[in-house]
Order: C-alpha cells, then sequence, then structure tokens
C-alpha cells in the first residue's frame, strides 16, 4: 500500500487539509495526519483538528508522499520547523514525492526544492523566490513536485495525488464516487 503523510500545524487551512485526507483514504491509501505538536490543533478558520499522531512520533517512519496544506500562520509554522525542512529534503534525495497547495509551496521553496521547478500556489505566496518558474494554473507537476493554488483547487489537488500513488484507473474511480 502507498502511504501519504499530510502535516498540519496550528492555523493550518482546514479545508485543504480534510478534503486531500479524506479523498485520499477513499483510494486506499495509508494516510497520516501529523501534527507538528501533540494534542488538538485549531486551524486558520478556528475548525480544530486532532491529528492521528506527531511528526516526531513518524519523523523515521517511511512514506511515498509528503503533502503540506497552506493557511497561515500555518504556513509559517511549516517553514520554520527545522524537522519539516530536513524531511522535505530527505524526501527529495529519495525521489519521493512532494506536494503542497496554497501558501505551503513556498514551504518547498524555502527548502530550496524549487529552483527552476514550475510551482503553482496562493497568489504571492512565492514573490520571495525569484528562481521558481510561478505558474497560474490550478495544479502543476513538475517531476516529483505537486502544487495546487488554494482552497478551491483541494479536491483537483487530492485527484492528482492519487493519480501520482495509485494511477489514472484508481483516480477515476475515486472520482466517479464523489459524483462530481
Amino acid at each position: 500500500m502507498k502511504t501519504a503523510l499530510v502535516l498540519f500545524a496550528d492555523g493550518s487551512e482546514e479545508l485543504e487539509t480534510v478534503t486531500v485526507v479524506n479523498i485520499l483514504r477513499r483510494a486506499g491509501l495509508g494516510v497520516t495526519l501529523a501534527g507538528l505538536t501533540a494534542g488538538a490543533l485549531r486551524g486558520s478558520r478556528g475548525v480544530t483538528i486532532v491529528p492521528d499522531t506527531t511528526l516526531d512520533a513518524v519523523l523515521h517512519d517511511s512514506f511515498d508522499m509528503i503533502i503540506l496544506p497552506g493557511g497561515q500562520p500555518g504556513t509559517r509554522h511549516l517553514k520554520a520547523d527545522a524537522r519539516v525542512i530536513r524531511l522535505l529534503q530527505q524526501m527529495a534525495q529519495q525521489g519521493k514525492y512532494l506536494a503542497a497547495i496554497c501558501a505551503a509551496p513556498s514551504v518547498l521553496a524555502a527548502a530550496g526544492l524549487l529552483e527552476g521547478k514550475r510551482a503553482t500556489c496562493y497568489p504571492a505566496s512565492l514573490d520571495d523566490f525569484p528562481n521558481v518558474q510561478l505558474q497560474t494554473t490550478a495544479l502543476v507537476e513538475d517531476g516529483h513536485i505537486i502544487t495546487s493554488r488554494g482552497p478551491g483547487t483541494s479536491m483537483d489537488f487530492a485527484l492528482a495525488l492519487i493519480e501520482c500513488l495509485s494511477g489514472k484507473i484508481k483516480r477515476d474511480e475515486v472520482e466517479a464516487g464523489l459524483v462530481r
């Protein structure tokens, strides 16, 4: 079974997080929602999320993909966490998938992983990174990096992640069940 790690910090975007976790689990993927800290965390819109575990508890586990939701101040917390930056760099070196939505592509950029790569994000989130080939489409895949624009693109983002990990047939099966 393919596995994905979704990171959640205080102030992360709830819609992006829950949509991705829900849709990937519908595909039968092993999804772990890990909080940067223990216990319930409050999202960017005030919704309380209780992660499955903590980042510390899964830091040395193996995953096929790591997913970063956006939202503020969640993205700033992810970017400021040395564990997150190291994990992203290790995953990239191993050729694993990295996915980020909304403001979170800036975390990938801060980790040095978007140099010369095509990416999309919430408007202005990558303005401090001039070496990123910024796109305005809803979803961008460049090698093993998948980025998306924001809350409104969450479902398309999640379906693209299924296709990366499990193929188009599984993506189509899940999408049909969503009755879009």
